[in-house]
């Protein structure tokens, strides 16, 4: 089995990297940014279903896995790439038997891109989020 990386000038010079904020509260108060984009690579942290607008989050798993795909679109558009580029995702659920409840919404976004996925089950910061996606995205030429 052979691996392929980048070359390291794709990963970007220090001067062109790019902080993006969704304008979340949590990204001032723990110090990171939604995404940072560098060179061809957009790194999206791991993002949950608050309306970053009203800072509020549904009880509903679908309606946050929705809005986290939402804000993560947000995130790539202010770094000039989409949703087609995410060549790398992400799921984490504290409860991993609700996963495939997520699965039509997965597939509205990701079904025509299929990027290479993980899910993990684990606890996360906040009882009432539901699920966390943290995507990678190599940008188009």
């Amino acid at each position: 089995m052979s691996r392929v990386y980048p070359p390291l000038h794709s990963i970007g010079d220090p001067m062109t990297r790019k902080l993006i904020s969704s304008g979340s509260t949590f990204e001032e108060q723990i110090g990171y940014s939604r995404a940072v984009a560098t060179g061809d690579w957009v790194f999206v942290s791991g993002t949950t279903g608050f309306d970053y607008t009203t800072m509020s989050i549904s009880d509903s798993l679908v309606q946050q896995t929705e809005q986290c795909l939402k804000n993560i679109e947000s995130a790539l558009r202010q770094a000039d790439s989409s949703l087609k580029d995410v060549v790398r995702v992400t799921y984490v659920l504290p409860d991993g038997a609700e996963f495939e409840q997520c699965w039509p919404t997965l597939r509205k976004y990701f079904g025509g891109v299929r990027p290479a996925a993980t899910m993990i089950s684990a606890g996360l910061a906040d009882p009432r989020i539901k699920i966390e996606i943290e995507v990678t995205a190599l940008k188009r030429q």
